[in-house]
């Protein structure tokens, strides 16, 4: 069996890490570079640096901090925000990216998709979808949250696989922040009908949640941040309480 990856995930605005919940009202969490380095130390097996107001405001993603934040991690690293081209993702790869995320631009231009997993590959290409449950259907939403739209999560992740993408990264936005739990019958339909990973994101608040978003929701990878950033919980000690549960974990 696949082990299971912890991924703290580092949202970035002017140049900081921040925190919000379900999407709003953001506040400081730190230093990226310290914090990547810190996680990479503690044993985070991967990490998601997310340029959350790049798509919001036109602009391109900060290859210069994903420069120095590369430089202090020896573990895969992801990056997104902003992202529309060919060369947007080359420029993120020269400077340190293991793989990059795409969001909204994917959704608006989807053969985007196809061209990079042609020019980098599968293994470069992570889809992020950012979905909100509203009378019983999930729904896409972009632009860091902000536009709704009538796209289905699982028919858009279906296409999203087919058009070659090596993972998705699936962030419920009614969890978002609140630290009560992952989307579990959502991330377990999505595990079941994909091949690609599926990694869970939104609503992460102890232990207890990873185990069971493990368990229950059958996910690849849990992503989290504020738990992480303000010291909650620790990476090294929950690794060993999920190989204690019988989760395969990297330690």
């Amino acid at each position: 069996m696949l082990t299971k990856r912890i991924i703290p995930c580092l949202d970035i605005k002017d140049g900081r890490t921040v925190k919000g919940v379900n999407f709003v009202n953001l506040k400081d969490a730190g230093d990226p570079v310290e914090l990547a380095e810190v996680y990479a130390l503690e044993g985070a097996d991967e990490l998601v640096f997310l340029d959350i107001s790049a798509t919001e405001e036109k602009r391109k993603t900060l290859a210069d901090l994903v420069y120095r934040v590369a430089e202090k991690v020896n573990i895969p690293f992801t990056v997104g925000g902003g992202i529309r081209s060919v060369e947007d993702v080359d420029i993120l790869l020269k400077n340190g990216a293991d793989k990059v995320s795409v969001n909204s631009s994917a959704v608006k231009n989807p053969d985007l998709i196809n061209r990079l997993v042609a020019k980098f590959g599968s293994q470069c290409i992570v889809v992020a979808i950012d979905a909100k449950q509203i009378d019983g259907q999930w729904k896409v939403h972009l632009v860091g949250g902000k536009v709704p739209t009538e796209i289905d999560l699982f028919e858009w992740a279906h296409e999203v696989e087919e058009r070659g993408a090596g993972e998705i990264l699936f962030t419920s936005m009614n969890h978002d922040g609140t630290k009560n739990g992952f989307a579990n019958e959502a991330l377990k339909r999505l595990s079941r009908s994909l091949k690609v990973p599926i990694i869970a994101s939104g609503g992460a608040g102890e232990v207890s949640h990873f185990t069971d978003t493990f368990k229950d929701g059958e996910a690849d990878a849990a992503l989290a941040a504020s738990v992480f950033h303000f010291k909650e919980i620790d990476i090294t000690d929950l690794k060993k309480e999920l190989k204690q549960e019988g989760i395969p974990v990297r330690l």
